[in-house]
């Protein structure tokens, strides 16, 4: 089942957010660490393989902005190459901050997924 506003794309940030509140809720119900960490972890690898694309895409958008900015120089100021250069730094910088959100929510969930491993008991057989 698809939600009409999933259409055009999800709110990663919400859909952690959400993950997360699903994982506390379960555990205070009962439910078993073990079954949690592998849901947990399915979903951190799709998590995993959003930042890698999020990634690519930056710094593809870096490049094509440093392009722009020195054509814009060696153009002398031309303004069509500095109206070219402003877009692709302002879609840079939203780039970025995307970016680091996501870093650092997979960052956390890598601790999500250690105190699951810890509550399951899988550190006592290694």
């Amino acid at each position: 089942m698809k939600k009409s506003e999933d259409r055009f794309g999800i709110n990663i940030i919400t859909y952690c957010r959400d993950h997360e509140k699903y994982i506390e809720v379960r555990l205070a119900a009962g439910e078993e660490p073990e079954k949690l960490l592998e849901w947990h972890e399915k979903k951190l690898g799709w998590l995993q393989h959003e930042r890698l694309i999020h990634l690519m895409v930056t710094i593809l958008t870096t490049i094509a902005f440093i392009f722009s900015a020195v054509l814009a120089v060696y153009l002398e100021g031309n303004t069509a190459a500095l109206f070219l250069a402003l877009i692709l730094f302002v879609l840079l910088a939203a780039y970025l901050a995307h970016y680091f959100r996501l870093e650092n929510r997979v960052q956390h969930w890598y601790r999500i997924a250690e105190q699951l491993h810890d509550r399951s008991g899988q550190n006592k057989k290694l």
